[in-house]
């Protein structure tokens, strides 16, 4: 049996945000939700789990972290110990106080920069990638919902105008 996918416009995140209860209480399958802002429990109601992403945030902040400790013991106790305002450089202990900023600062670095590019990797963006946006008023101020079903079209069709779409289109 063949799919079908069914695109129905809202003006409303309060609206669409019942709607897409009320499709998962009618067991319906949501492809995706297009909205032009976050809607709040959007991603509850639509079933979504929870991310990942502070667990990865927290390891590319122990890797800056790990990185600066590692490259100030090289160059300021190893490589190239200096006097610099009476401090000993013997060992990194005693300079540690001295280089807290700059363990925070790499710390917030790496996992800034690494974020970003593990969100466009997740995301699929790529440099001069072509959007794949459905509807371009959904970027303004109206919300898309696509929904495939492999059972009756016109049930579907009317459950979402009971649901106040104000547009509905069909794609086989």
């Amino acid at each position: 049996m063949s799919s079908t996918t069914i695109q129905a416009i809202f003006d409303d995140d309060d609206v669409l945000l019942r709607a897409v209860k009320d499709l998962k209480a009618a067991d319906y399958h949501i492809e995706e939700i297009f909205t032009p802002f976050p809607v709040h429990g959007l991603e509850k109601a639509a079933g979504l789990p929870n991310t990942r992403i502070a667990i990865t945030a927290f390891i590319y902040g122990v890797i800056g972290f790990s990185f600066a400790v590692w490259m100030m013991n090289y160059m300021m106790v190893l490589d190239w110990p200096q006097n610099i305002g009476g401090k000993p450089s013997f060992t990194f202990a005693e300079n540690m106080p001295a280089f807290v900023p700059i363990m925070f600062e790499l710390t917030v670095f790496f996992a800034a920069h690494l974020m970003v590019i593990t969100f466009y990797m997740r995301s699929k963006l790529w440099p001069f990638k072509k959007a794949e946006n459905p509807d371009p008023r959904t970027t303004d101020d109206h919300f898309l919902l696509e929904v495939s079903t492999t059972d009756d079209v016109k049930a579907l069709e009317d459950l979402l105008k009971t649901l106040n779409a104000k547009e509905i289109k069909t794609k086989a």
